[in-house]
C-alpha cells in the first residue's frame, strides 16, 4: 500500500505525451489535444520522434532529450516500448506515469513494472482512459469530454464507464475534484487512490465503479480509512449470482460472490448503490442529510395516490412506517378536514391551502415517532407550488429532522423545487426515488455506526483450547483427509466452548447399538461417510429411536438405502447422539466458506434441510465482535422469530451472538479451516445447541502469519504480555474496540495540562467517533498498545497509551504515549514506549517521529532515554522527536 509520488500523478505541475500525434483519431492526437484544451498551465512537452512541432509546441525526439523531468508522462506507445520509456522517465526524474496503451503482454506488463520499481515511479494502467483534475485544468486522458471542477472524485476500473460518466455528469452539471480511470491496476489501484482521497482537502466525497478487488487487505484498510473522514459510495458490477459452487457445505452454495463484496462494503462503512444515477443522487442526499434520529418514516402528502406509492416503496425495501403518537393524531383532527386519512399517510387533501401545510409539517416535526418526514405534492390550481415552498423551506431548514421532498410534475413545481433545492433540502421526482435516498441515508448510517461502533466491555471470560484444537486438524490432515467425522467436528466446536449434543461413533449396527446404550434413549443415528455431504439425502438420517430394536432396525434399513442409492460411498460406521428435544427451537446455520478474495467469510441464517431453498441468511467478515454479531442476525427474516411469536418465548440472542463469535475466534485461529456448516444449530429460551456439524480443512499457507489471509486483521493476541509494575501484576497488549469505557474513563482521569501536552488543547471529552476512532483501529497499519488491569467491579482500567500511526508506505510512524495523571513517574511510558519500539522494528518501519509542546520537558526526557533525537523547530512551536530504526 503507498502513496508515494501519487502527488506527482494527481497534482502535477509538468506533463509528457510520449507518442503525442497529429493523425486524427489516435490516441496521442487526443491526449494532446485535450491537455490543451482543458486549460492545464504547467509545461507541456510533446515527445515523438516523427514530429518537430505539434499544437504549437516544440516535440521533443525522445524521453531523454527533455529539457527537465516532468512530473507527470502520458504513455501511448505500443506495447513492446512501453517499459523502455518508463526506465528512462524514471532515469530522468520523472515519479508517475499514466500508460494508456492497451494490449501488453504478461512479459510487456512484469517489465514495465520492473522499469518503474528502482525510481518508485507509479504508473496507472495500462489499457485506462486516463485521468483529469479539473482544479489545475489537467485533461491527461482520451476521454472525448472534459469535466467541470468539484468536490467528487470519480475512480473506475470501466474505461466505457467512465466515458459514459463524464458525458452524464457534464449534461447534469457535476463537477469533480479528481476523475480516474484505473484500467487494469498494475500498480495504483484502489487502495492507493482511497489512501490520497481521504486526505485530500479538494475532495469531500468518493465515488467508485467497481468490477473486483485484487488485494482485500490493503482495500479493506484504505477504504475504512477513508470511510472515516468522507462519504464514499461504491457501484459494483456483477450483482447477479454466479450461481452456487460445488461445495462441501450449505455455506460454501450460499455465499456468493456478490454477498462477499456486500459484507465487505457493509464492512469498510461505505454505502452501495445500484445505478449511475444512484451514485450522484446518494451523495447529494448524504450531503445534505442531518443525522438520523431514528429510520421511521412519517408521509405528508396532499393526495392519496402518490402517499400509497411511497408507502409500498418503503415497505417493500425494508423501511418502517412511523405510528403517530395519540396526541399528534388528535391536533391533527384539529387542523384537517374531516376527510383526512386518519392515519399516516397523512393526506390532507388536494384544496389545501399555504396554512394547512404549514400547521401539518409543525406537527409531524414535534412528534418524536415520526423520525423522517417524507413530503408529497402534486401541483394543484388551488394554491401556486412557489408559495408552498416558500413557507415550508424556513421551517425543514431549522428542523433538525431528515425532511426528503418531492414535487410531481415538471414546470408548474420547477419554481417549488428550485426553492428547496436551494435551501438544502434533498428533492426528488417521484415517491419513489425519494424512499431510494430515504433508504441509504439509512444503510450509511447503519454502515457508518458498525463502522464507529464501541462493544461492551468485559474482562475475563471462557477461553479456547487452541492447541487441542490445532492438534485435531493436525490429525485429520496427516491422515490424508480434508473432512472431520461429524464427531471430530463437534470436538472441534466443543473445544472452543461451543455446545454441542453428546455424540459417539460406531463402527457397525451392535456398537451403535451399546452408543446409543450409553448415551441414553433417544438417539439419532446417522451414517458416517467422506462421500456423503448431505446425509439426509440419502436415508442417511434416522430421528427419535428410543430403544436397542429401534437403533438396530434403523441402522440396517440405511445401510440398505445408502448400497442402492450410493453405491460408491465408503461406509465407515455411524454417529449415534443424543436425541434433543426442544420442540420450540428454531434452527440456524452458522457457517464459513474461503472467498478467492476477501478470505473467510462467516454465514449466518435460517437453517435446516431446505437451507439452500429458503436463501434466508447474511454474510459477514471476520473479525466479528457483540455488535457486528447482532447486526448480522438482524439483517435475516428468521430474526424475527427469534424475537418470539405466539407461543413461542424469545429465543436467547446473547447465545446465538457468542457462539458467532466462538467461530470467528476459530477462523482466525486455524489458518487450515476453510469450510464449516453448524446445521442445525437449535436456538430458543434456554440457549442455543449444535446438532450437527460439517468442517473441512486444507494445508495452510505457511509463507504467511495465521492472520494473512483475513480481510480484516484481527486482534493480535499474541503480542499480550504481563508484566510486574508497582508490585501488581498488570497487563501490557493492544487496545481493544471493547475497552471504549475504559478508554473514556482514563481520559477524563487526565490533567488539564497533560491533555494539552497530548493533544494542543484544553478539549478533555471526547466525542463517540472520536471514543471509536481511538479504540477501534486497523492493526495492520496503526497500533495501539495500552496497560491495563482489572479494576473495580472486575471491569478492566486503562493506565496508560501509546499509539503509533505508519504512512501507507511504513516508512514514517508517528507516536504518541499518554500516562494517566496520577500515575506518572511510575516507569509506565517506558514500558509501553518500549514496547512499542519493538514492534514498529519488528515490522520493518524506518522510522518513529513525533511531535511535543517544548514545555512538555517529561516527554522530552523520555524521548532521549529511548534514543529520540529532540530537536526545537525555529518556525515552529513544537519539538521534533526522532528515532531512526534502521
Amino acid at each position: 500500500m503507498s502513496v508515494r509520488n501519487l502527488n506527482y500523478l494527481l497534482a502535477p505541475a509538468s506533463v509528457a505525451i510520449v507518442g503525442a500525434s497529429s493523425r486524427p483519431g489516435s490516441v496521442g492526437a487526443t491526449v494532446l489535444r485535450n491537455i490543451m484544451e482543458g486549460g492545464f498551465t504547467g509545461a507541456v512537452y510533446p515527445v515523438n520522434p516523427k514530429y518537430d512541432e505539434l499544437a504549437g509546441l516544440r516535440v521533443w525526439h525522445g524521453v531523454r532529450s527533455l529539457p527537465a523531468a516532468p512530473d507527470l508522462a502520458v504513455i501511448c506507445t505500443p506495447p513492446a516500448t512501453v517499459a523502455t520509456i518508463v526506465r528512462q522517465l524514471g532515469e530522468l526524474g520523472t515519479r508517475a506515469a499514466v500508460v494508456l496503451t492497451a494490449g501488453l503482454s504478461r512479459e510487456h506488463r512484469q517489465d514495465m513494472l520492473a522499469a518503474a520499481r528502482p525510481f518508485v515511479l507509479r504508473l496507472l494502467g495500462p489499457n485506462c482512459v486516463g485521468l483529469l483534475v479539473p482544479r489545475i485544468g489537467l485533461n491527461a486522458s482520451f476521454a472525448h469530454t472534459g469535466a467541470q471542477p468539484g468536490k467528487i472524485a470519480f475512480v473506475s476500473q470501466s474505461g466505457a464507464l467512465v466515458t459514459g460518466v463524464l458525458d452524464w455528469a457534464r449534461a447534469h452539471g457535476i463537477g469533480f475534484s479528481h476523475f480516474v480511470s484505473l484500467g487494469d491496476s498494475a500498480d495504483v489501484d484502489f487502495g492507493d487512490l482511497l489512501d490520497y482521497l481521504a486526505s485530500d482537502p479538494h475532495t469531500g466525497a468518493i465515488l467508485l465503479y467497481m468490477e473486483d478487488v485484487r488485494h482485500a487487505r490493503k482495500f479493506m484498510s484504505a477504504a475504512r480509512a477513508a470511510a472515516r473522514s468522507k462519504p464514499t459510495l461504491v457501484l459494483k458490477s456483477g450483482r447477479v449470482a454466479e450461481g452456487a459452487r460445488a461445495a462441501a457445505s450449505h455455506t460454501g452454495a450460499l455465499a456468493g460472490a456478490d454477498d462477499v463484496y456486500d459484507a465487505a462494503f457493509r464492512r469498510a462503512g461505505m454505502l452501495r448503490v445500484l445505478t449511475t444515477e444512484d451514485l450522484f443522487a446518494a451523495v447529494e442526499t448524504l450531503g445534505r442529510a442531518r443525522p438520523l434520529f431514528g429510520e421511521q418514516v412519517a408521509i405528508m402528502t396532499n393526495g392519496g395516490g402518490p402517499g400509497v406509492m411511497a408507502t409500498d416503496a418503503l415497505v417493500a425495501g425494508g423501511g418502517s412506517m412511523a405510528q403517530l403518537s395519540p396526541a399528534t393524531m388528535a391536533r391533527l383532527d384539529q387542523v384537517l378536514p374531516r376527510t383526512w386519512s386518519r392515519g399516516n399517510p397523512v393526506d390532507i387533501i388536494g384544496d389545501a391551502p399555504v396554512e394547512r401545510y404549514v400547521q401539518t409539517l409543525e406537527i409531524l416535526l414535534a412528534d418524536p415517532q415520526a423520525q423522517s418526514i417524507l413530503f408529497i405534492h402534486a401541483p394543484t390550481a388551488i394554491v401556486p407550488s412557489e408559495a408552498i415552498a416558500a413557507a415550508l423551506a424556513p421551517m425543514i431548514g431549522a428542523s433538525s429532522r431528515n425532511v426528503l421532498a418531492c414535487w410531481l410534475g415538471a414546470g408548474a413545481v420547477a419554481r417549488a423545487r428550485a426553492l428547496f433545492a436551494d435551501a438544502g433540502i434533498p428533492t426528488f421526482g417521484t415517491p419513489e426515488e425519494a424512499v431510494n435516498a430515504h433508504r441509504q441515508i439509512v444503510q450509511f448510517r447503519r454502515n457508518q455506526e458498525l463502522l464507529m461502533q464501541v462493544p461492551p466491555a468485559a474482562c475475563g471470560g471462557r477461553t479456547a483450547d487452541r492447541g487441542a484444537a490445532a492438534s485435531l486438524v493436525q490429525q485429520v490432515l496427516a491422515q490424508g483427509r480434508s473432512l472431520l467425522t461429524e464427531p471430530e467436528a463437534k470436538a472441534l466446536l466443543a473445544a472452543y466452548g461451543i455446545p454441542v449434543v453428546a455424540t459417539g461413533t460406531a463402527a457397525g449396527v451392535e456398537e451403535a447399538v451399546e452408543a446409543a446404550r450409553s448415551i441414553g434413549f433417544p438417539v439419532v443415528l446417522k451414517v458416517l461417510s467422506p462421500e456423503i455431504t448431505h446425509k439426509s439425502d440419502v436415508g442417511g438420517v434416522a430421528l427419535d429411536l428410543d430403544s436397542e430394536a429401534a437403533v438396530r432396525s434403523a441402522a440396517a434399513r440405511m445401510l440398505q438405502r445408502v448400497a442402492e442409492l450410493r453405491p460408491d460411498a465408503r461406509v465407515k460406521g455411524f454417529s449415534v447422539q443424543h436425541m434433543a428435544r426442544r420442540p420450540l427451537a428454531q434452527e440456524l446455520i452458522i457457517g464459513v466458506t474461503t472467498d478467492p478474495v476477501f478470505g473467510p467469510v462467516i454465514l449466518f441464517g435460517q437453517g435446516g434441510v431446505a437451507v439452500e431453498v429458503t436463501a434466508d441468511h447474511a454474510v459477514a467478515l471476520p473479525p466479528l465482535n457483540v455488535v457486528l454479531a447482532r447486526d448480522m442476525i438482524s439483517r435475516t427474516r428468521v430474526a424475527r422469530l427469534l424475537a418470539g411469536y405466539r407461543n413461542r418465548p424469545p429465543a436467547d440472542l446473547d447465545a446465538i451472538v457468542t457462539i458467532l463469535m466462538q467461530v470467528s475466534q476459530m477462523v482466525a485461529d486455524l489458518p487450515e479451516l476453510i469450510e464449516l456448516d453448524i446445521n442445525p444449530l437449535l436456538a430458543d429460551s434456554e440457549g442455543a445447541i449444535v446438532l450437527d456439524a460439517r468442517v473441512a480443512v486444507a494445508l495452510a499457507d505457511k509463507s504467511g502469519s495465521t492472520h494473512d489471509r483475513l480481510a480484516i486483521r484481527p486482534y493480535p493476541r499474541e503480542l499480550e504480555q504481563e508484566v510486574a509494575w508497582q508490585g501488581e501484576t498488570i497487563t501490557l497488549r493492544p487496545i481493544r474496540p471493547e475497552d471504549g469505557a475504559a478508554h473514556l474513563a482514563f481520559a477524563a482521569a487526565l490533567s488539564e495540562e497533560d491533555v494539552r501536552n497530548r493533544m494542543f488543547t484544553r478539549v478533555i471529552e471526547l466525542q463517540p467517533s472520536q471514543l471509536a476512532r481511538f479504540t477501534q483501529i486497523d492493526y495492520d497499519r496503526e497500533m495501539a498498545f495500552i496497560a491495563s488491569r482489572c479494576g473495580p467491579g472486575g471491569m478492566p482500567e486503562t493506565l496508560a497509551v501509546a499509539r503509533v500511526v505508519a504512512d501507507p508506505d511504513n516508512v514514517d510512524a508517528e507516536f504518541a504515549v499518554t500516562v494517566r495523571s496520577d500515575l506518572k513517574g511510575k516507569g509506565l511510558g517506558t514500558m509501553l514506549m518500549e514496547k512499542l519500539i519493538a514492534y514498529c522494528r519488528h515490522r520493518g518501519t524506518r522510522n518513529i517521529v513525533g511531535e511535543t509542546l517544548p514545555a512538555n520537558s517529561g516527554m522530552a526526557h523520555l524521548a532521549r532515554k529511548l534514543g529520540f533525537s529532540v530537536q526545537r523547530r525555529p518556525d515552529q512551536d513544537t519539538v521534533h522527536l526522532r528515532l531512526p530504526l534502521e
